[in-house]
């Protein structure tokens, strides 16, 4: 079986409107790609800067709590000198008045007498 030239031109003919179909299939696809690596660019900048932000925003949080912490620890410390020192109070009133009682009742008894 011989091919003719009209023939070979043919399939010649064929197999470059393939390849050209294919060719434009792949730019396509390259294209459609390309916008999507675009986007997640985008996205991934986005992203960045939130992580930026939210990243700034905790160590704010964490520098005012580490204050408030302190702070309150001051609080808690005075609290509980406070109650101790006024416990003292109690107890020191409780001595003068348990003490002034009996100098009543002595000097009751001597000028009873």
């Amino acid at each position: 079986m011989v091919i003719t030239m009209a023939e070979q031109g043919a399939a010649l003919q064929s197999y470059n409107q393939e390849l050209v179909k294919c060719i434009e299939n792949l730019k396509k696809k390259s294209e459609a790609l390309q916008l999507l690596i675009l986007e997640e660019e985008r996205e991934r900048d986005n992203l960045e800067k939130d992580m930026e932000s939210l990243t700034a925003r905790l160590a704010q949080v964490n520098e005012n709590l580490s204050r408030n912490i302190a702070t309150k620890r001051d609080y808690d410390r005075t609290i509980s000198e406070s109650e101790a020192a006024y416990e003292k109070i109690l107890e020191s009133s409780q001595v003068l008045l348990n003490m002034l009682r009996r100098e009543a009742q002595c000097l009751e008894k001597g000028s009873t007498t």
